[in-house]
């Protein structure tokens, strides 16, 4: 393997998929470097099973590209279903099939993928990336790029290149909830969000269980399986660290018992079991990159024009303020989407260095919304269409990003 690259991918989930495919389809040689044994991130090792952001609440899709070829590929498995409302629309696909359709993906546009493989160190050349030291079975190798796109979740390749980074928003950070898949419910058993969410608080108050956090939650039926997913068993945790988010993920799981117990006290449920926790803690916020460009909650919720922007985002804010905690929710104003300006994705000061997914500078309100895989698939590909401009030492421009966007089927609203 040649190990010079026009661009290199921190971080094989949506954002990294689609910036790996948006770089490589604008003439980079790209490699896409992912530490777990297969693409999509948290919708395959997280249980995370919603695709959130694409749609207005009007369930408009704004979002494409990459995004839009994903979808087509789990459609034509049958395993995506169409828009569905909880507080905001969201489609629920099958995790199985989101590991094949990316591999096809990244195949068909000519991207190189190393799974397996931790970006351990990085160096850096005055204000630039220049390379990246990756730890896998073989040891340690060495790769060089042209530029680079952070979309490793926890900011891991801007925190080790010196770029500059921040956790959370003034001291305060998203909390986690571990997705737990439970089996043998039956279409028509009597398990619907009220009842469970009933049948937890009646739990909590007799005292059958302390480990149960909050009663209220995602609860969503998968396609193919027909297998329940539930984000109830909520942590919070410091996710730059192994050992307090090892602390977390076992405590979660202890959750994971707790609710089993609680739903198999529902009519028709009694045959349940716990297909899979996670693996992995759905970690809703980390590290940020700081950007030339930072957005805000007002710019979410109040949204300008979004001729000149680089993306698009429709997730309401969701925040989640911590364990057992209500969700709190902002919506979007007309049009029910915002844009997201091209310096938002571009380092402040690692002049070769872009950000994607929940990487990308937003406040505390803008962030959660920012942090969803529907724009992570945005961010991630505006972030490598403009790091395969740098590669090129091509003019870094909004207008000239937008036109590639657009090339690539992006379709983003004037």
């Amino acid at each position: 393997m040649n190990s010079h690259y026009d661009v290199i991918v921190a971080g094989g989930g949506s954002a990294g998929i689609a910036a790996a495919i948006g770089a490589r389809r604008t003439g980079a040689r790209t490699l896409l470097i992912e530490r777990g044994p297969c693409l999509g991130g948290a919708a395959t090792l997280r249980n995370v099973v919603t695709y959130c952001g694409l749609h207005t609440q009007q369930r408009r899709q704004v979002v494409f590209g990459v995004a839009e070829e994903m979808l087509a590929g789990l459609r034509a498995l049958n395993a995506v279903s169409d828009p569905t409302s909880f507080k905001a629309v969201a489609v629920v696909f099958d995790p199985e099939a989101v590991k094949r359709v990316a591999d096809e993906l990244c195949e068909q546009a000519g991207v190189e993928v190393l799974l397996h493989s931790h970006i351990c160190a990085a160096t850096r050349d005055d204000d630039r990336i220049t390379t990246v030291q990756v730890a896998n079975h073989s040891g340690f190798q060495e790769y060089t790029a042209e530029a680079f796109v952070d979309a490793s979740g926890e900011a891991d390749l801007g925190h080790l290149a010196g770029a500059e980074v921040r956790y959370g928003n003034d001291g305060w950070v998203l909390n986690g909830t571990l997705g737990v898949r439970f089996g043998g419910i039956p279409s028509d058993a009597a398990m619907t969000r009220e009842a469970l969410s009933d049948a937890v608080r009646a739990a909590k108050a007799s005292g059958a269980s302390e480990e149960l956090t909050s009663h209220t939650g995602l609860i969503a039926r998968m396609p193919v399986s027909n297998d329940v997913i539930t984000y109830l068993a909520d942590e919070s945790y410091d996710a730059r660290s192994a050992v307090d988010t090892s602390r977390a993920e076992r405590s979660a799981r202890r959750q994971a018992q707790a609710y089993l117990r609680v739903l198999k006290s529902l009519p028709g449920c009694e045959n349940a079991y716990i297909v899979s926790t996670g693996p992995e803690m759905g970690t809703r916020e980390s590290r940020h990159l700081t950007g030339r460009m930072q957005l805000t909650e007002k710019d979410v919720l109040q949204p300008a024009p979004t001729a000149g922007c680089a993306a698009v985002g429709a997730w309401p804010i969701e925040s989640h303020p911590g364990p057992g905690l209500p969700v709190e929710w902002q919506y979007i104003d007309d049009p029910g989407y915002y844009g997201i300006p091209l310096d938002v994705l571009w380092s402040r000061n690692t002049s070769n260095l872009f950000a994607a997914g929940r990487t990308v500078d937003g406040d505390r309100g803008a962030g959660a919304s920012l942090r969803v895989m529907g724009t992570a698939f945005a961010t991630g590909q505006a972030a490598g269409v403009a790091a395969a401009f740098t590669a090129a030492k091509s003019d870094v421009t909004p207008d000239a990003v937008r036109r590639e966007l657009d090339r690539q089927g992006a379709h983003l609203p004037d």
